[in-house]
């Protein structure tokens, strides 16, 4: 770890005042409610992601199930680091998902399908403990855009907590529309959100 340290200070000198910046602003706004920073870490090298983990950043996300692959077992010395997978996710990539090291959440489950091949290569792969997963809303209803739609999000929550013993469902998200003007006030994909909450 001391050869890792000494040639990671340029990198700790740019991630260290970053993530504290970071911090503070959502120390500034936080409700009684818990906030977690998830540092997307996607295309970024290994050395970046120990010099975060170094700074005290533990949870990272990734996009891409290869990727995530790849870096959670070359990072495995990291011992408290905690993956999420925040990118689309298809059953036929679900048992290579469940391989992971230190996976812990799955941000992005938006059918039974998925829902049920997540729950099966959990079942076979995972570390003994429940996975933690999301819902994902397409709230914008875009065509391009994952996610099941509002009026989907019951059927989809009572399938992950009746039959799919492996997960823990822990909550909904959403990717608002892009280039939302803001000056119009709260984007409404949030706002529908809120009511699937």
């Amino acid at each position: 770890m001391k050869r890792f340290l000494s040639r990671s200070n340029s990198l700790m000198s740019f991630i260290q005042p970053n993530l504290t910046l970071i911090r503070d602003q959502i120390a500034k706004v936080k409700s009684e409610k818990l906030v977690r920073l998830v540092a997307v870490s996607k295309t970024k090298p290994h050395s970046y992601i120990e010099a975060a983990y170094e700074a005290g950043q533990h949870v990272f996300g990734e996009n891409y199930i290869n990727e995530l692959h790849e870096k959670s077992h070359a990072l495995e010395h990291l011992t408290d680091i905690k993956w999420h997978f925040i990118g689309n996710l298809q059953k036929k990539n679900c048992p290579k998902l469940t391989q992971c090291k230190n996976l812990a959440v799955v941000e992005t489950v938006d059918s039974e399908k998925v829902a049920k091949a997540l729950n099966n290569g959990w079942k076979k792969n995972g570390n003994g403990e429940l996975l933690s997963v999301f819902v994902q809303i397409n709230t914008s209803r875009e065509e391009q855009k994952a996610g099941c739609m509002p009026e989907e999000t019951t059927n989809l929550a009572d399938f992950i907590n009746s039959d799919c013993d492996a997960l823990a469902l822990k909550g909904v998200m959403t990717i608002g529309a892009f280039g939302y003007d803001w000056s119009k006030g709260t984007n409404p994909d949030f706002l529908e959100l809120l009511k699937m909450s």
